[in-house]
């Protein structure tokens, strides 16, 4: 019996010293508490952006190690690659400034800096708000968000510059490689200067103590799967219900409401994905704005929804090239950040 009781007070302990691990590491699993600072410095939406520089990326181990929180795997990008991804993205705040992050580094609430599932730590993203066209640089340096529909957790910073201090949110993402560093292609105007004029002075994060932690290896277990390439394979969605549209003629300055899916319409290929919504009426709104800027493309663009995600998509096409080609003309005509999936 004696022996019994001391197993179990030694398992007591375990656990809490797990959850005092889980407290006070940003990269872990982030649930509620958190928040926005009671006294924020004014104009905090001005912090300038991050200035991208080349930093070495680790092929292996460290931040690069394959790694399973929450009972999902994940494989961090280990190389340059391009990466662009649509999707949700959260914030963190107070709960977490000053505590360590996946790399190591404190994180710091006012600095423009994020986390990200498989992105090299560290590595440097665009991100941009559709519903109001605010971008920002920002430093990935930290893990998560460990959530299946969101792609990218952000600094109180970075949010209230992209004007996402309400909630979730829409966002698009494009990876700033060190080549684009090195060659300077990166580069847009007014980037990094643009803020310039009205530095912001912030709290500093406290060095002192800082310790380097990673993900918690009670919640990190080495996996085998590969990373997936850019085209990802999906499964077939059902498209949204058409909405009720007036069968009056468009004035000279409304697009023709893009069209949904027909019932019975194959669509297996390659399809150029535009955004993802959590709200349907986000995305039907989205798929009109796109109609309108390019009507060429308005009989192409349909809505699909799966997992409470509204997907705005343009096919199917028969290749992927033929897919890219399209993801060039949205990119470059409508200053988006499309993604080419494939539908089996």
């Amino acid at each position: 019996m004696a022996e019994r009781a001391a197993r179990q007070r030694a398992l007591a302990i375990g656990g809490l010293v797990l959850a005092a691990l889980l407290a006070g590491c940003a990269s872990g699993p982030r649930s509620g508490g958190d928040g926005a600072p009671s006294t924020p410095p004014a104009d905090v939406s001005r912090v300038p952006d991050a200035e991208p520089r080349i930093e070495a990326i680790r092929g292996a181990g460290g931040t690069s190690k394959p790694y399973t929180v929450l009972g999902r795997s994940y494989v961090p990008i280990a190389d340059d690659r391009p990466f662009r991804e649509s999707g949700l993205a959260s914030w963190y705040g107070t709960k977490f400034h000053a505590q360590s992050t996946a790399s190591g580094e404190p994180y710091d609430m006012y600095a423009m800096t994020a986390a990200h599932k498989t992105l090299p730590l560290p590595s440097y993203v665009r991100v941009r708000n559709p519903a109001n066209g605010r971008e920002a640089i920002v430093r990935v340096n930290d893990r998560g968000p460990f959530h299946d529909d969101r792609v990218i957790d952000l600094s109180y910073a970075a949010a209230a510059r992209l004007d996402l201090l309400r909630g979730v949110a829409p966002v698009e993402i494009e990876r700033i490689t060190n080549d684009d560093i090195r060659t300077g292609a990166w580069r847009r105007p007014g980037d990094g200067t643009q803020m310039a004029e009205a530095p912001v002075r912030v709290a500093s994060v406290p060095q002192a103590g800082a310790q380097s932690v990673a993900v918690p290896s009670a919640f990190t277990t080495p996996v085998v799967a590969a990373p997936r390439a850019e085209v990802n394979d999906l499964a077939p969605m059902a498209a949204a219900p058409a909405a009720p549209m007036a069968q009056a003629r468009p004035s000279a300055n409304e697009a023709p409401p893009a069209p949904e899916a027909p019932p019975g319409m194959s669509t297996a290929g390659y399809w150029v994905q535009l955004g993802a919504f959590s709200q349907r009426d986000g995305a039907i709104a989205f798929q009109q704005r796109v109609a309108k800027g390019m009507p060429e493309l308005a009989p192409l663009i349909n809505v699909f929804t799966e997992s409470n995600t509204h997907r705005v998509q343009a096919g199917p096409y028969a290749s992927r090239d033929l897919a890219r080609s399209t993801a060039d003309q949205v990119r470059n005509g409508l200053q988006l950040v499309p993604m080419v999936v494939e539908r089996r």
